[in-house]
């Protein structure tokens, strides 16, 4: 048996390696920079933790992902192995301290975002580290063409002068061939070996279903498949206005968006975990990380904006290899509506100055000021006070923060402080008579020194480190002390912050960055016009259209698709007959396709078929009710 397998059964207790997980080791142990293309689910973390764990010395791992680092260092200690990962929120001495470990610690693994590499002192500490591999995580974020570019990761090339006979492993999980060679070049990869998964998923079918009630058509599907499942949609509102709904109508749901409190995110997943609801509502921001294999159902209920995340989002059913859906609900007024809802919101040059300008006036910093200060963020608050679209306005600060102009924090923490309000002896006699409570008291005790005399701001976490307790006994200590007058306490949650990453400049500032703000509007557009095409696409298999857009040639149809299965069934009735009973009923009112479906008694397939032959032929329009009208 090979080493690498060894390793494999020790500590991730399988038995064999995935497609190509085996050949990417071998090229990493032969000191080979790699490219690894791996679909979603493929295992990519595997590829550079067990060639690590079989050589001396650390792995540097470069990601975007937060929750993703955690995830996996959280994973790896539970393992035993020692990981650590600088996230937010860690201030300056910790970082020391947790390098210091990496240097003397026999840590395996070091877990950072790439903006961290363009703090000078971090970096010349890196650079002194015993570092065998350094591997870097959705590697596509190098390329101005990839779905989610960031200029921090065009620095990650500068690592090649620290350790050139290092090798670099780049990892993504979906990246078209131009995005793959950009890679290459902007990594200043040497020659490397490449490896590609293919992204066929012959046990997912995907399916694409015209609904004007959408609810009504997930509601028939999730009682036919009645396993876990996931249901995507593009806003916190509609998460939680879903799950309601199927409640109403007899499921257990519980939801997930990124302004959930870490403790509600965990609660939340635990309960579809552990299957005690069988659905879980969620924007994008669930899914990373998820190790379920048996999830049945992926449903999306509004259009993504690109095919790269619909991917990876559709890609977390069936992984245990049995057949499960990919259901993609479109209605009419969705496909109408798709270029206001992802287009009109992109910034352009002059919204862009405009945001920034306003945030600077918004925080009062003045020109050739701000940089390292930080402040609490209210985004309805700013866009109410200067009058500007809220989406659009987001996505302007999303673009700064990806250019590392500004960082936005959305770490949705408490902000606790507190102050002592009686006398130290009488803290002591509190001690004494409630010696349960001593411990968490005297760890804050000689953790703020100062704290009997200002409102202190507590680091609960590092409390809880210390003192070996739960945080929850922290927090539920600090609301008895309240109570009891024997402490002065506030917690409020501070969900948002902005941090200025550069003196203010203004034009000189955004004119810098613009060219990289039109490139990614010109990406999104062509994005979603191949979202369109994948919907609208009633003559190709739906796998097959999903193939080709990643770069991969298919000679035959999947079989299980919407398409696919459609093509199977025989024609029973005359598609004239359909479209003549439609057009008389229409002369009477206005009716909705399945109104039109219950009255010609037609089935559903042929009678969207003859709405959409009509509207193709000018005969009907649809209203933005969803009601279908002769056209005058």
């Amino acid at each position: 048996m090979s080493k690498a397998l060894e390793i494999l059964k020790k500590y991730w207790k399988h038995d064999s390696f995935r497609t190509v997980q085996e050949e990417i080791i071998n090229a990493v142990l032969e000191g080979k920079d790699t490219l690894a293309l791996l679909p979603t689910g493929g295992g990519k973390s595997i590829c550079f933790q067990v060639p690590t764990m079989m050589n001396d010395g650390l792995c540097l791992v470069i990601s975007p992902l937060i929750a993703l680092m955690r995830d996996q260092v959280q994973n790896l200690q539970n393992k035993g192995i020692k990981a650590i990962a600088l996230t937010g929120g860690i201030n300056e001495n910790e970082i020391i301290d947790l390098l210091d470990n990496c240097q003397y610690g026999n840590y395996k693994f070091l877990y950072l975002s790439p903006e961290r590499l363009q703090n000078d002192w971090i970096l010349e500490r890196i650079k002194n580290l015993p570092i065998n591999l350094i591997a870097i995580d959705e590697a596509h974020c190098v390329s101005q063409w990839g779905h989610d570019f960031r200029p921090a990761y065009l620095k990650i090339n500068m690592l090649k002068d620290f350790f050139p006979k290092i090798p670099f492993l780049a990892l993504t999980a979906t990246a078209t061939e131009r995005v793959q060679k950009d890679i290459i070049e902007q990594l200043n990869l040497d020659n490397p070996a490449f490896f590609k998964k293919s992204f066929s998923r012959e046990n997912l079918a995907y399916m694409v279903f015209e609904a004007e009630d959408k609810l009504h058509l997930a509601e028939q599907i999730l009682k036919k498949n009645p396993q876990p499942s996931i249901i995507y949609v593009t806003n916190r509102k509609a998460c939680t206005d879903t799950v309601s709904q199927l409640e109403s109508l007899g499921f257990k749901a519980t939801y997930y968006h990124g302004g959930l409190l870490p403790k509600d995110k965990e609660n939340h997943m635990k309960l579809w975990m552990d299957e005690k609801v069988q659905i879980m509502v969620a924007t994008n921001a669930f899914g990373m990380g998820i190790d379920k294999g048996n999830v049945k159902t992926i449903i999306h209920l509004h259009l993504p904006s690109n095919l790269e995340n619909y991917y990876q989002e559709a890609g977390r059913a069936g992984r245990n290899g049995e057949k499960s859906f990919a259901v993609l609900l479109v209605n009419p007024s969705d496909i109408f509506h798709a270029e206001s809802q992802f287009i009109s919101i992109l910034p352009d040059k002059d919204f862009l100055n405009l945001v920034y300008k306003k945030l600077c006036n918004f925080f009062r910093i003045g020109y050739g000021e701000g940089i390292d200060e930080q402040f609490n963020f209210n985004l309805h608050q700013f866009c109410t006070q200067y009058n500007l679209p809220t989406l659009r306005t987001y996505n302007a600060l999303q673009f700064l923060d990806n250019q590392g102009i500004l960082s936005i924090s959305q770490e949705f923490s408490e902000k606790i402080s507190m102050q002592f309000i009686i006398p130290s002896k009488e803290v002591i006699r509190y001690m004494s008579l409630n010696p349960d409570d001593e411990e968490i008291i005297l760890t804050i005790l000689r953790t703020y020194p100062g704290i009997h005399d200002i409102q202190t701001s507590l680091n609960t976490q590092l409390i809880s480190k210390k003192a070996n307790v739960p945080e929850l006994k922290i927090s539920q200590l600090l609301e008895k002390l309240k109570e009891r007058n024997i402490i002065d306490y506030v917690s409020k949650k501070n969900d948002t912050s902005i941090t200025f990453n550069e003196v203010r400049e203004d034009d000189k500032t955004i004119n810098r960055v613009t060219k990289h703000l039109e490139t990614q509007n010109k990406l999104k557009i062509e994005q979603l016009q191949a979202v369109l095409k994948y919907i609208n696409d009633k003559k190709s298999c739906k796998n097959t259209l999903l193939l080709d857009y990643f770069g991969e040639k298919t000679a035959t149809d999947c079989g299980i698709c919407s398409f696919c299965i459609q093509k199977k069934k025989p024609t029973k009735n005359n598609a004239s007959s359909i479209s003549e009973k439609i057009i008389e009923l229409l002369k009477i009112q206005d009716f909705n396709a399945r109104d039109i479906q219950k009255l010609t008694k037609f089935s559903k397939d042929d009678v969207i078929f003859a709405l959409q032959t009509l509207m193709e032929n000018d005969k009907i329009i649809i209203q933005p009710n969803n009601l279908y009208t002769l056209k005058k």
